[in-house]
């Protein structure tokens, strides 16, 4: 299956990861691939617990994101 994971620097160092069509499904790694295969493995355990007792499986998501840049307006740059 393939779902939306939402990667987040974390204050203190290494990254925050969370599956959002799984609620409370979070992990951490200290690198950005550690916290990749953590929320892998954090996944596969919350599917494995939703089966166990019959809840419904989370929809597969397919969704892409992209970070943009915009400047801000002249109005606000300058305050």
């Amino acid at each position: 299956m393939r779902f939306v994971v939402l990667l987040t620097p974390d204050e203190d160092g290494g990254y925050v990861a969370e599956c959002p069509a799984i609620p409370g499904c979070i992990s951490e790694g200290d690198t950005l691939e550690q916290a990749l295969e953590n929320i892998r493995d954090a996944i596969t355990a919350c599917l494995e617990t939703m089966v166990e007792h019959g809840w419904e499986m989370p929809k597969e998501t397919d969704v892409i994101v992209a970070t943009v840049e915009v400047p801000l307006p002249e109005k606000v740059a300058v305050k």
